[in-house]
């Protein structure tokens, strides 16, 4: 016996303790240096060696465990509620249909299962079961004489995920449909509620919640994912809807059941059609759903079922077709992601437009990228002269216009700095079809990234379109804008490396929303494309907003209008700006930005109490890293 198995057998001999034990050791080897080697001995010489290796694996785990525990103890129903929900007699109480579909299914998933179904504080539902399994299990059979609620169908025949789900609908009779996979669980209070936002959102046709995952103990609850509301390029890029999701009876009869073509992925395929006819989507930011995480499980991780994510393409690809969009669908940068790249119709003309002030040295790197790098042709680029002093930075605009016909200098006729009226001056003055505002210290790292933008914003439904941009050291400097983050609005995941991976997770940052093509109610304007018919009518951007948040108040008046704003991470640009930047050190500055602040909640004062759609009310506002509240969640 090697001596590593001695001294976990001595410390840890059963349980919890050893097999965490066990795991802080695997991850401790992968990051032995002589620093980390002097830090342990340390902590071992203060606390022992027992507590030191706990010490060491708290630092070492970087799952959310502790706040999520701490976020179930503070948000869901104790059992004087659950009791209180049990008498609770709603208006309207419409039977739920849990439909599953079986497959040698392991009997202890199975009654667990099922016994969370007959905990449910609301009691108008059935289970419909439909088991494709070659032969009969009296274990199971045995199981669904429980309750007489559950209806069990042996088919004798395996027709597959998508023929039994098909079977196992057959025999709903109730008013809406939710689906179960048959080794995962739902919460005591799920159906309760389901029906409470059906009664809240009367016209529903689909609803969806937030989830985690459980072991196969079903001890450990962990790695909750708190979702955004509805974003058909958010769901384009993933089928991040997932679990718990309930479909009105109507509607699922409209879609005509499954499709074994999409095997794999087939809640996917009919989460993407049931968008086609009907907007009526309501997501419930509450954790009602239990995925069970076991080695042939895509909880486990993606690559478990590479069949899936092939399918899944094919499901996004199908979709784009049958609404009239021409697009390549390839595998995204995480795995069972999707990169969406539309074609770009016609050959629009698009206006860069650079705000400068003397900053030759920055401007050149900035347009020698934009020169050197882009593959499409048809664009300009507007320098906006904004009262610069030095005669040699005029000698340099005129020298750019002499190099190259697609360079213009704009001189912006009014003294100081109002960011918005610069821009609105350089929009009126453009000629192209899309407009580009960009700040003049980035740099191009994307070569077809006018493609890749244009491919969004040509979309009748799409405002704005915004990118990745990295700070010098390769950490994000944006990955998108949150309504309320840090008390207006902030950027997502500011100071992440780009290359950073979460090994306990394996994924990227929070479920990889950084790498993901997202919907989003705001991006930054250093790069932000937008179509020329937008700025006029959404009035141009607020001039009242001179330095802060008038980006932000652009986008959320173009998603008044009903646009949709997309953040595309497969565009990147590295963007010079100090991290240090836009301190307000001084009484005229503060005073400027105190009241912008003001006109900015004047004028989105609804949209600041509601909160972000974007975001998740159970995530803090004071964290840019999408952490989770660790209080009770104030509820819309």
């Amino acid at each position: 016996m090697s001596i590593i198995k001695k001294v976990i057998n001595k410390l840890f001999p059963e349980g919890t303790k050893r097999r965490k034990f066990i795991r802080v050791i695997a991850r401790g080897i992968k990051s032995i240096n002589l620093t980390n080697i002097k830090k342990f001995f340390k902590m071992v010489k203060m606390y022992g060696f027992k507590y030191a290796i706990f010490l060491v694996g708290e630092k070492l785990d970087k799952t959310n465990r502790p706040e999520y525990e701490l976020w179930i103890r503070a948000n869901e129903p104790k059992k004087f509620e659950l009791e209180a929900q049990k008498k609770h007699k709603f208006k309207y109480e419409p039977k739920i249909s849990l439909v599953v579909p079986m497959y040698n299914t392991p009997v202890k998933y199975f009654e667990e299962l099922v016994d969370s179904l007959i905990r449910q504080t609301y009691s108008n539902w059935e289970l419909c079961l439909a088991d494709g399994s070659p032969e009969k299990n009296s274990k199971i059979e045995k199981i669904t004489k429980k309750d007489e609620r559950i209806k069990y169908k042996f088919l004798g025949v395996n027709k597959n995920i998508s023929g039994n789900t098909n079977e196992a609908l057959k025999l709903v009779t109730g008013d809406f449909i939710g689906l179960l996979d048959h080794d995962d669980m739902l919460l005591d209070f799920t159906l309760y509620e389901v029906v409470k936002a059906i009664n809240e959102n009367p016209d529903v046709d689909f609803l969806f919640s937030d989830e985690d995952k459980i072991d196969e103990s079903v001890k450990n609850r962990y790695e909750p994912y708190f979702k955004s509301d509805y974003g058909p390029d958010s769901l384009g890029s993933l089928n991040y809807i997932c679990h718990f999701s309930v479909f009105k009876k109507e509607l699922m009869d409209k879609l005509g059941g499954f499709r074994s073509e999409y095997d794999g992925a087939q809640d996917y395929d009919i989460i993407l059609r049931m968008t086609e006819i009907t907007q009526n989507i309501v997501h419930i930011p509450k954790i009602l759903y239990h995925w069970r995480v076991h080695k042939a499980s895509t909880a486990m991780a993606p690559e478990a079922k590479p069949y899936a994510q092939i399918a899944g393409r094919k499901a996004v690809t199908d979709h784009l077709k049958r609404i009239g969009l021409e697009a390549t669908v390839r595998e995204g940068k995480l795995p069972g992601t999707n990169e969406v790249e539309y074609k770009v119709i016609g050959n629009p003309k698009v206006s860069i437009m650079i705000p400068n002030k003397d900053e030759i040295e920055t401007l050149k790197v900035c347009i020698n990228s934009i020169l050197e790098k882009t593959t499409y042709e048809n664009y300009e680029i507007n320098v906006i002269e904004n009262n610069s002093e030095k005669e040699s930075t005029f000698k340099f605009y005129e020298e750019l216009e002499k190099s190259n016909p697609k360079i213009h200098v704009l001189k912006y006729p009014e003294k100081g700095f109002n960011y918005s009226k610069i821009m609105n001056f350089g929009a009126r003055n453009s000629n192209g079809d899309f407009l580009m505002q960009l700040n003049n210290d980035t740099e191009l790292l994307t070569p077809d990234w006018l493609q890749k933008m244009i491919g969004y914003c040509q979309r009748k439904d799409v405002g704005a379109v915004g990118v990745a941009l990295y700070y010098p050291d390769d950490t994000y400097q944006h990955a998108g804008t949150i309504i309320g983050l840090g008390g207006v609005a902030g950027h997502r995941f500011v100071n992440m490396s780009k290359t950073y991976f979460n090994e306990p997770t394996g994924i990227r940052s929070y479920f990889g929303k950084e790498s993901n093509v997202e919907n989003l109610s705001a991006c930054t304007a250093a790069c932000l494309m937008t179509k020329k018919s937008i700025y006029e009518e959404v009035g141009y951007m607020n001039e009242n907003l001179a330095v802060a948040f008038n980006d932000v108040d652009f986008c959320l008046r173009i998603r008044s209008k009903g646009y949709l704003i997309v953040y595309n991470p497969y565009v990147e640009l590295k963007h010079y700006e100090s991290k240090t930047r836009g301190l307000e050190d001084n009484p005229e500055k503060q005073k400027r930005f105190l009241g912008e602040i003001e006109e900015f909640n004047k004028a989105w004062k609804d949209v600041m109490e509601k909160g972000d759609p974007y975001y998740n009310i159970n995530l803090r506002l004071d964290n840019c890293y999408y952490k989770i509240k660790q209080c009770k969640a104030d509820r819309p």
